[in-house]
Order: C-alpha cells, then sequence, then structure tokens
C-alpha cells in the first residue's frame, strides 16, 4: 500500500453483483398511525380479485388490495367501511376512481393508490388525510385539483408519472398553504420542462427528486433556485444521472448559495472519480452539513482514484455516508481523501462497501470523529485491529462504533480492544457470528453494548461488564431472565431482550435504574404486577407479540396498567389462549375486578351472606319463627310417639273426662263457674293449678294431661291468644285430634275474638273456629242452663272404669318429647 501522509486510503473489495433498485414507495411504515387491532386489517393482495372485495367486517381499519385486477373503485364499495384509515391498492391497473368515494371513508389518514393506471389526479377531499402516494401512474400533468387545499393535515405527498412531462407554474398551488413534510416527485423520466416558481411557493422540509437531469442541468438549477425558497433542509437526488450520462460543468455548484439545504442525499447513481472529486469540491463551499451516497456504483476512471484536498477549512460538514457502494473494477479503488482541515467531522460511514480491511491512518487521522459506522463489509477483529499498523492513539474522541453484520468472532478479544479507544461509550457487534470463548474485560468507560442476532444463550451476561447501562441482547437465543442476571449490572437502564423465548418475567426483578425494557416477540404468557415494583424509573416498556393468555392474571395490565409506557400498544398485543380467544385484541377483553380479585369476592361473598342471613333472621324474628322451630321439633317427637303407641290408646280409658286449658287471668270463671258446675255433676276436670305434677317440666305435664283426658276444653278469650302456654296446650291437643281422636277438642268463647285479630301463630285457631262448632258463654242466666248441658253432654261418652294415669305417665318418661326449656 502507498504511504498518503495524512490522507486517507479505503480499500473496498469487489461486489461481482448488482442490486437492481426500485424507487421506494410509502410503506406501512403508518399503519400503526391508526391502526388498533390486527383484528381490523384486511390484507387481500395478490388475492386474483377482478372487483372490490364484498362483505368486509364494518370495523375494518386497514385495507390492502395490491396486486389484482381492480380497475374501478366506485362509492358503493366503501358505505359499510366508515373506521377504515389505512387503505392501499397498488399494481391493480385502476383507471378510475369515483369522487363520491372518499365521502364514505372520512376517518382515512393513509391513501396510496400508486402503480396504476389513473389517466387524471383524482378529486381526493379528506381532512384527517396524512400521506397520499399518487406516485407511478398515467395522467400528463400534475396539476393538483382544487380540493386538494381542504388536505389540511397533509404531511407526505408523493407524485409522479411517465406521462407528465412537464411542470407548469400553478400545479402544485392547491397545497401551498399547507405545511408539508415531504414530497416526493417521481417521474422516472427527464422532464422536457420546469416553470421557476412551481415549488418555490410551497412549504417543505424535505424534497426527494426521482428525475433523470441528464443533459438538462438547466432545470436542475431552476429547481434548486425554488427549492431554496421554500428553506427546505433536506434533498434527495434519486437516478438522477443515467449510467452514460457525459457529466458537463458544474451541476452542484449552485449549493454554496443554498444556506438552508443541510442534508444532501444522491441514491442510485453511477459516479464516477472525476465527478465525485468537482462534487465534493461544491459540497465543501456549502452548507452541507450530512452527505450521504446510497447505492452507489462507483467506477474509477483515473489512474490515481479519487484525490480530494478539500479547497478550504470546513466547519460544516460533520456526517459522511457510503451506504451500498458498488464497483465492477477487479482491483481495490483508491480514495485519498484529507481530513485535516475538517474541523467538525464526527460522524462516517461505510457500510455495504464489502470493505476487508481498515487502514492504520483512518484511526487517527480524524480527531473529531464521534461515530464511526461499518456495518455490513467483510471485517474480522485482524482486519479492524491490523497488527501491521503502529499508531499512538486510536480515535481521539470516538463515542460510537458500529460493526454489525461483519465476520467478528471473538468476544474477549474485542473487550480488551475497548481499552485503547479511550473514549468510547458504545460498541454494536450484533448480527455476527460472536461466541463466549474467554472471560472479558471491558473498558469501564463502555456503558453500551449491542450483541443482538448473535446465538450467545442464558450465560451472556456473565460475559458483560457491571457499568454497562445500555444492554441490546435482541434475539440472542436467551431463555430466561433471573434477578442474579440484573444484579450485575447496578447502573443499567436500557435493557432488550426482544425476540428470545423467555416465558416468564421473575415476580421481584430489581432494577432500580432501570428506563427502558423491551422484552417484545418472546414467549410470555403473563406479566405479574410484581415485575414492576423493582422497576421505580421504567418509562417506556414493549412488551407486544407475545402469547398471552387472557385470564385474569393480566386484569391489572388492561385495566390498571399506564398504557403512556407501552411503546407497542395496542396493536402488537392480542389473546393467543384460550383458543375462543384467539387474536382478540388485548384491550378488548373483559374482565371484573369481583371475578379476578379473590380477596373482594371474600369481602363480596361474606357481605351477601351476612344482609342474607340478616334478612331472613329479622324475617324469621317478625313471622315467629322461634316458636314454629319449637312447635316443630316437639311435633316430630310427638308424631314418633304417636305412632309407637297408637295401638294401646284404643284399649285404655281416660283418667279425666276433660283437660281445662285456659289462661290464668281467666281463672276465676274456670274456678268459680267452670270446675265446680261440671265436677257437682260428676266430671272430673283436669285443671293445671292442682293437678301437675310438681317437679315435672311443664310441657311434659300438658302433655301428660293432654293425653290422660278425654277431651280437652279451651276457654277462649283475648287473654288466651296472647298466651304462649296456651298455645302449646293448642298445639298438643290439636297433633292428638288429629292422630287419635279427631272430635277431642272442646271451645268455649268466653267474650267475642275477632278470627283476623288472631295473631300469626294462632292460624291453626282461626281455621278451627271457622269450621268446628264452638260454645258460647252466654251472660244470660237462662241461655246458662242451655250452655251446661250442652258441654255436659260432650263429655258423658268418656268411660273412666280404668285409669291409665300411671301408664301415660310411663310411656312419657320413656319417651322424651321436649327440651328442658319451657
Amino acid at each position: 500500500m502507498p504511504s498518503l501522509g495524512t490522507g486517507l486510503t479505503i480499500l473496498l473489495g469487489i461486489t461481482l453483483l448488482m442490486q437492481n433498485w426500485t424507487a421506494a414507495e410509502i410503506d406501512d411504515n403508518h399503519l400503526e398511525m391508526c391502526v388498533t387491532s390486527k383484528r381490523r386489517v384486511a390484507d387481500l393482495s395478490y388475492q386474483n380479485l377482478t372487483s372490490f372485495p364484498l362483505h368486509l367486517p364494518d370495523n375494518t381499519e386497514y385495507l390492502d388490495i395490491s396486486h389484482n385486477s381492480i380497475q374501478s373503485i366506485n362509492s358503493g364499495n366503501f358505505t359499510h367501511l366508515p373506521l377504515l384509515c389505512f387503505l392501499k391498492a397498488t399494481h391493480c391497473g385502476l383507471r378510475d376512481i369515483s369522487a363520491m368515494v372518499f365521502q364514505y371513508i372520512p376517518a382515512l389518514q393513509v391513501l396510496n393508490i400508486s402503480f396504476n393506471d389513473l389517466s387524471i389526479i383524482p378529486d381526493i377531499s379528506l381532512p384527517r388525510l396524512t400521506v397520499l402516494d399518487l406516485s407511478d401512474n398515467l395522467y400528463e400533468t400534475y396539476q393538483l385539483p382544487e380540493c386538494f387545499q381542504n388536505l389540511t393535515k397533509l404531511q407526505v405527498l408523493s407524485l409522479g408519472s411517465k406521462a407528465a412531462m412537464s411542470v407548469q407554474l400553478n400545479d402544485f398551488k392547491p397545497v401551498m398553504n399547507i405545511s408539508l413534510q415531504h414530497l416526493r416527485l417521481s417521474a422516472r423520466v427527464p422532464w422536457r420542462m420546469y416553470e421557476p416558481g412551481a415549488l418555490g411557493m410551497l412549504s417543505l422540509q424535505k424534497l426527494s427528486l426521482f428525475v433523470n437531469f441528464c443533459g438538462r442541468f438547466d432545470l436542475f438549477d431552476k429547481i434548486l433556485v425554488d427549492l431554496n425558497a421554500t428553506r427546505a433542509s433536506v434533498l434527495k437526488l434519486i437516478s438522477m444521472f443515467s449510467d452514460n450520462c457525459n457529466i458537463t460543468g458544474e451541476p452542484f455548484q449552485n449549493f454554496k448559495a443554498m444556506p438552508h439545504v443541510r442534508n444532501l442525499t444522491i441514491e442510485n447513481t453511477w459516479l464516477n472519480t472525476s465527478f465525485i472529486q468537482t462534487f465534493l469540491k461544491n459540497m465543501w463551499l456549502s452548507s452541507i452539513q450530512d452527505l450521504s451516497f446510497v447505492n452507489i456504483t462507483y467506477s474509477e476512471d483515473t489512474d490515481d482514484g479519487l484525490q480530494f484536498r478539500p479547497p478550504n477549512r470546513s466547519e460544516t460538514v460533520r456526517a459522511i455516508s457510503f451506504d451500498r457502494v458498488k464497483h465492477y473494477q477487479y482491483k481495490y479503488p483508491k480514495f485519498n481523501i484529507s481530513f485535516e482541515d475538517v474541523s467538525n467531522l464526527n460522524y462516517v460511514k461505510f457500510s455495504g462497501s464489502g470493505m476487508n480491511i481498515l487502514p492504520c491512518n483512518i484511526l487517527s487521522t480524524i480527531p473529531t470523529l464521534e461515530t464511526l459506522d461499518v456495518s455490513d463489509n467483510l471485517l474480522q477483529e485482524l482486519d479492524f485491529w491490523w497488527p501491521m499498523c503502529s499508531y499512538t492513539s486510536i480515535f481521539p474522541k470516538l463515542k460510537h462504533l458500529l460493526m454489525s453484520k461483519n465476520r467478528f468472532t471473538l468476544l474477549s478479544f474485542i473487550s480488551k480492544r475497548s481499552h485503547e479507544t479511550k473514549h468510547l461509550e458504545s460498541l454494536d457487534l450484533s448480527f455476527n457470528s460472536i461466541y463466549l470463548d474467554n472471560r472479558c474485560t471491558w473498558a469501564s468507560h463502555l456503558i453500551e453494548l449491542n450483541l443482538g442476532n448473535n446465538n450467545l444463550g442464558n450465560k451472556v451476561f456473565e460475559y458483560l461488564s457491571p457499568h454497562f447501562e445500555r444492554i441490546l441482547l435482541e434475539k440472542t437465543g436467551i431463555t430466561a431472565l433471573t434477578q442474579k442476571d440484573l444484579s450485575q449490572f447496578p447502573k443499567l437502564k436500557y435493557l432488550d431482550l426482544s425476540s428470545n423465548r423467555i416465558q416468564v418475567l421473575p415476580e421481584h426483578l430489581n432494577a432500580p435504574n432501570l428506563i427502558s425494557l423491551y422484552v417484545d416477540q418472546n414467549a410470555i404468557i403473563t406479566l405479574s404486577q410484581q415485575v414492576l415494583q423493582g422497576l421505580p424509573k421504567l418509562q417506556n416498556i414493549k412488551a407486544g407479540n407475545n402469547p398471552f393468555s387472557c385470564s385474569c392474571d393480566l386484569h391489572w395490565f388492561i385495566t390498571d396498567l399506564n398504557k403512556s409506557l407501552l411503546l407497542d400498544w395496542p396493536l402488537d398485543y392480542s389473546c393467543s389462549t384460550p383458543v375462543k380467544l384467539a387474536d382478540l385484541p388485548l384491550y378488548e377483553f373483559k374482565t371484573s375486578v369481583i371475578s379476578c380479585e379473590t380477596w373482594l369476592q371474600t369481602i363480596v361473598a361474606f357481605s351477601v351472606l351476612l344482609l342474607v342471613g340478616t334478612t331472613l333472621g329479622l324475617l324469621f324474628y317478625k313471622l315467629d319463627g322461634v316458636w314454629y322451630t319449637k312447635m316443630l321439633w316437639v311435633w316430630i317427637r310427638v308424631k314418633r310417639r304417636g305412632k309407637k303407641r297408637s295401638h294401646l290408646l284404643n284399649k285404655i280409658s281416660f283418667s279425666y273426662h276433660a283437660f281445662v286449658s285456659y289462661s290464668h287471668q281467666d281463672s276465676h270463671f274456670v274456678s268459680s263457674e267452670l270446675a265446680p258446675a261440671l265436677e257437682k255433676a260428676g266430671f272430673s276436670l283436669c285443671v293445671h293449678e292442682r293437678d301437675f305434677v310438681p317437679g315435672d317440666w311443664i310441657i311434659d305435664n300438658i302433655i301428660n294431661c293432654v293425653e290422660s283426658s278425654y277431651k280437652t276444653l279451651f276457654v277462649l278469650s283475648k287473654h288466651f291468644v296472647q298466651s304462649e302456654w296456651c298455645n302449646y296446650e293448642l298445639f298438643f291437643a290439636q297433633h292428638r285430634a288429629i292422630n287419635i281422636q279427631q272430635d277431642s277438642l272442646v271451645f268455649i268463647l268466653l267474650e267475642s275474638i275477632p278470627t283476623d285479630s288472631l295473631p300469626k301463630k294462632f292460624l291453626r285457631l282461626r281455621s278451627l273456629l271457622q269450621q268446628q262448632t264452638y260454645l258460647e258463654w252466654p251472660k244470660d242466666e237462662r241461655k246458662q242452663q242451655v250452655f251446661w248441658a250442652s258441654l255436659q253432654s260432650m263429655l258423658r261418652m268418656a268411660d273412666k272404669s280404668v285409669a291409665l294415669k300411671k301408664l301415660a305417665v310411663d310411656i312419657a318418661d320413656t319417651v322424651a318429647l321436649i327440651s328442658d326449656q319451657p
């Protein structure tokens, strides 16, 4: 290699094949502008359609019908698509679009109808439209319809037609009051005429020209004058020269008078050494800060190669890029460029050029260089750090080194070399063949490392530096992340683990300084709320495109998590399981707090049970449930007793003619009227005040007396129906009447008692008084004689020859009937 002093010699490898380049279309990068769910995406491209598809879902937001044979679109096709916001219909042979179409899709934001056969630019009036691509059609003029002035939110406009050979002054007038971010004119053929001022009336940030200016540099000069008037800062020139173009003069000399253009890109063009030397001289004298050559085919037409020494000291050029440079000559082309007078150059890129060795003097010849991109080349460790070089310093101010898509393998070797670049902060080794060989010793000033797309596995964390603040491990074969892994990096702020096979994020991760976490495209089923508790400074998360299981475990994620943290929400979040919810957008998965929170379920269940219990308790008390319960229990026991001794009662006689049931407050009537009158007539009565057995339970006494008496005589009064014990006596007597002796009940009505005034627990008495004859105690003494006669006749059928009172008592003792509570 010849000595070139302080110049720069770059050796480019031989590339035998040239890639075919096509103009960049407005692609799907704008998809996330309006599409909220993948379920609302209808991709019907390459379906051999001959007409607009029918029966599309009403909630369709994205529709692609490209590469079909659809020659026309009419208004009826969109009447049921009010949410459509992205329409792509390229390569369809479209010839006609009804102006009424756009009235039915007011939400449309992106419209791409490029590469069709439209003979005129259609009338489009869409107030929300931001991106419009009408390039590569067959209209004969660039004249925009007046309705384009209504496209107030338009940001990107792409026009172009092989049939439009000229640009008139007023062609773009309808959009002159709209601030466009990017105007792209894709003629693909030379223009015959450009009327000055056509572009000058616009407000632009970026202009892309896909126009062949070979032989018509006068048109190019006019455009540059107008471009300066727009104050656009970015200019991209695509295929501006044909391969066989003979370039004369200096077409870029006007850039010296264009203070606003700061970024210039030359793309898809065949350039020779002579042109580049002239071009660089003009750029050095202009206001250009960022100069890029993309997809350039280089032809060396001078024996000494490219020789360039800047005409003066430049403080404007800050970035130079060579991306995809190809050549056909079977020798290494030579670039001898002096950077001594470039005081602010901080970015240099040589990518996709086939570089297989880095010259020694590039390591120190650019003292201001901060970023060097040598990605997509053929470099290995000893090609970049060439052992035959002798130098005193390596990249004195370099901070960012990008070496992706090369042939690097030895991570430990590279880690040692990081100490030589004293200010290096970030290193990109993605898309190489890195393997984990020996222990790494990274420089403490290196804080960012990208090892993406290298097959490294879970052990990769052991080969990293505790000083790292940004770690990028996309698609590196990691299957698990542990707290032990994270604890090695106390300064970690950014962690990218996208496209791995991680299934679970531990609940108790602790990374106090972590700001961004990328775990999208893994195998994560659910995310625990506890994961974020140890990440107090987290500001950005990417967790989309994981196979989420839609269950209560994600309830907090859907309802409580601040979605502004999620960079890919909501488009990349959908359910994978259960099957019935597959592909359901996560934001449409509805769960309730009660169904997902166990503690809340417990509280609600307890509250409901308490309320129901309290209500039933009140009703139970209000409806005398206590008394009915006692009676039910006694009735059951009496029923059992009745079955055991019913055969005995048919053979026995009774001890009393009647058992008298009365209220204590009516005892005067019983003792002074009823008992004397009946006992004087020879009847024996059982009266509780004298005949109950002392020491026995009251209930037992009641039962024994009822069962030992032929009849039960009830003295009814208002006091009777208020007495608890009278109620018991009525209950047992009634039970006996049902099971043994149906006519054993005799009612004496001492005073008038309206049946509808009886308490609820005396409902049976009300029924008996309505169905059975009773004796009413008369106040008239003459009627009293009839009363006594009737009563005595009821009692005369008793046979007292055999008294089995003792037997009844024994049976009562043997078969206990009730509790000891009176």
